[in-house]
């Protein structure tokens, strides 16, 4: 089951670093899936061809985003990334990787939310691994 992403957060492409949801579990957890292509936008410079840590991390907050703003609380409203407690990065992610991102939804305290995203690629390799927090406004 494919879940369109538009449907949850605001960001749009080029923007909006994951593809779409294949798994959903309203206000808890949301896995995702990233198809990385040559024509990526952040490809588009004389650096190494990989994809940059810093959208990795904007990657899982979008995903925890879709986990967080399914609950029916939080419908219609807005998730802000409120920061990354610790991360740390395994492998580059290159053209044609194909990603799985997970974002467990681990603590909610009224508006402000703390959950753990994973990404791995297409050969269960670990990426990055990330404890994030989530404001709602």
């Amino acid at each position: 089951m494919k879940i369109n992403v538009q449907d949850i957060i605001p960001q749009r492409p080029p923007f909006q670093m994951i593809d779409h949801l294949i798994d959903l579990e309203e206000g808890k957890k949301a896995v995702a899936e990233k198809k990385v292509t040559i024509n990526e936008w952040f490809f588009n410079n004389d650096n190494e061809l990989f994809m940059p840590e810093p959208l990795l991390i904007e990657a899982l907050a979008q995903t925890g985003a879709c986990a967080l703003l399914s609950s029916p609380e939080f419908i219609g409203k807005n998730a802000f990334f409120g920061g990354i407690k610790q991360a740390e990065f395994s492998n580059r992610v290159i053209p044609g990787n194909q990603l799985t991102l997970t974002v467990e939804l681990i603590k909610m305290k009224r508006q402000i939310g703390t959950g753990h995203g994973v990404i791995i690629n297409e050969n269960n390799q670990i990426i990055c691994e990330a404890d994030l927090t989530f404001i709602v406004g």
